[in-house]
C-alpha cells in the first residue's frame, strides 16, 4: 500500500453536480482537468429520455462514451463531452446528459492529463497513470492468448474495471478482496454475485505491480479487440478498496477507511444485489440516504444506507441484499473527503 501526501483529495477525485441547458454547457468547479467523468440524470430513466451512466475518459478521446448499466459497445456523439478542461469538462445539447433544467451528478478522476505507451506487458498499451493516487486508465488491443498488461502504477492493484469497446458484452470487474480463482469474475452491468466463467478473464499469478494478467475470455482479450481499463491501487488516506460481511442490524458493520469518505461504491458478491453508490454532495449529512445504481439507470433512490464518519463508513440498513444480509459478503470502493492521516485530519458530521 502507498502512503499518501495528498493533503486534499478533492485535487485527484471530487464529485460535481451541475444543471442542464441543452446547450454549450462549460461545467467548472471540479478542481483539476478530470480524465475519466462519470454522469448521471438524477431523473428516473425514460423511454427517449433514458437515465443511463455515461463515462468518458481522455484516453479514448472526448465524445466516446460508455455505459456502465449497458453491456453496449463504445459510442461516439459531437454533441455529447466535448473537451476536458482545466477545471472540468464542455457538454454539448445532448439530453442524455444536458437536459435542460435537469439535475446531474457527475464523478471526476485525474490520471496524468497526459499519456505514454506503456510496454511492461505482452501488449502493449496506452496508459494515463496517476501514481500519487492510485488510478490509471489503460487502453490495449487484445491477442485472444493469455498476456499481460501494463498499468503503470508501480503498485499492486486492488480493482480494475475493463469494458469491450468495440463489442456488446459484461463489464469485468477484478477486486482483490474476493476473487482467488482465474475464473471469478463480477460483472459492473449487471446484479450477479461473484461468478465462475467457463472461459477465464483473468491470469492472477500474472498480476502485479507493473501488470494486469488477462486470460481469454472475450470481456477481456479477443484477438484485434480494443479495450479500456480503469485500475486502482490503494493509497492511504485517500482510497480504500475491502470487503466487509453483513450482520442482518440497522446497527450494521463499520468499515475503517482511515478517512471520511466522499464517495462509495458497495455489492453484495454472495447472491444477486444492485451496485450501490453515494457520494458527499447529493448527501451532505448523515444518514446517506440518496442513492445511485451503476448497473441501472434508476433516478436518486432515497433510503436509509450509510454514515460517512469520519474514519469509514457505517452501515445503518438491514432491508433487503444490497447493503447488510446477514451472513454475506460486499465489496466496497471508497475515496476520501479528507484523510484522517497528516496535517489535514478528518472531522465527524
Amino acid at each position: 500500500m502507498a502512503y499518501t501526501t495528498i493533503k486534499k483529495p478533492s485535487d485527484y477525485f471530487n464529485t460535481k453536480l451541475y444543471t442542464g441547458n441543452l446547450s454549450t454547457n462549460n461545467i467548472t468547479g471540479v478542481g483539476f482537468q478530470p480524465d475519466l467523468v462519470w454522469l448521471k440524470s438524477r431523473a428516473q430513466g425514460t423511454t427517449g429520455y433514458n437515465g443511463n451512466h455515461y463515462l468518458f475518459d481522455a484516453v479514448r478521446g472526448a465524445t466516446k462514451w460508455i455505459i456502465s448499466n449497458q453491456t453496449g459497445a463504445e459510442a461516439n456523439n459531437a454533441s455529447s463531452l466535448s473537451s476536458f478542461d482545466s477545471d472540468g469538462f464542455t457538454l454539448g445539447a445532448l439530453d442524455f446528459i444536458n437536459n435542460n433544467g435537469d439535475g446531474f451528478a457527475s464523478w471526476n478522476w485525474l490520471a496524468s492529463n497526459t499519456t505514454a505507451s506503456n510496454t511492461d506487458g505482452s501488449i502493449t498499451s496506452t496508459v494515463s497513470a496517476n501514481t500519487t493516487s492510485g488510478f490509471s486508465i489503460v487502453s490495449y488491443t487484445g491477442t485472444g492468448s493469455a498476456a499481460t498488461v501494463g498499468h503503470g502504477l508501480g503498485s499492486d492493484l486492488k480493482m480494475v474495471i475493463i469494458k469491450n469497446r468495440d463489442a456488446a458484452d459484461n463489464w469485468e470487474v477484478y477486486h482483490s478482496s474476493v476473487i482467488t480463482s482465474d475464473n471469478q469474475t463480477l460483472n459492473l452491468d449487471n446484479t450477479n454475485a461473484l461468478f465462475t466463467r467457463g472461459t477465464a478473464s483473468w491470469d492472477i499469478s500474472e498480476f502485479s505491480s507493473s501488470v494486469i494478467g488477462l486470460n481469454t475470455n472475450s470481456a477481456v482479450n479477443s484477438s484485434s479487440v480494443n479495450y479500456i481499463a480503469y485500475c486502482f491501487s490503494e493509497v492511504k488516506g485517500f482510497s480504500k478498496f475491502g470487503s466487509y460481511i453483513g450482520n442482518g442490524s440497522t446497527d450494521g458493520t463499520f468499515c475503517f477507511t482511515g478517512f471520511k469518505p466522499a464517495f462509495a461504491v458497495v455489492k453484495c458478491t454472495t447472491t444477486t444485489s444492485q451496485w450501490v453508490l453515494l457520494d458527499n454532495k447529493r448527501n451532505t449529512y448523515n444518514v446517506m440516504n440518496t442513492q445511485l445504481y451503476p448497473n441501472q439507470n434508476y433516478a436518486d433512490s432515497p433510503e436509509t444506507t450509510w454514515d460517512f464518519v469520519s474514519n469509514g463508513i457505517k452501515i445503518r440498513n438491514n432491508n433487503g441484499n444490497n447493503y447488510n444480509l446477514s451472513g454475506a459478503t460486499y465489496i466496497y470502493m471508497a475515496f476520501a473527503e479528507e484523510p484522517l492521516v497528516g496535517d489535514n485530519p478528518a472531522t465527524a458530521r
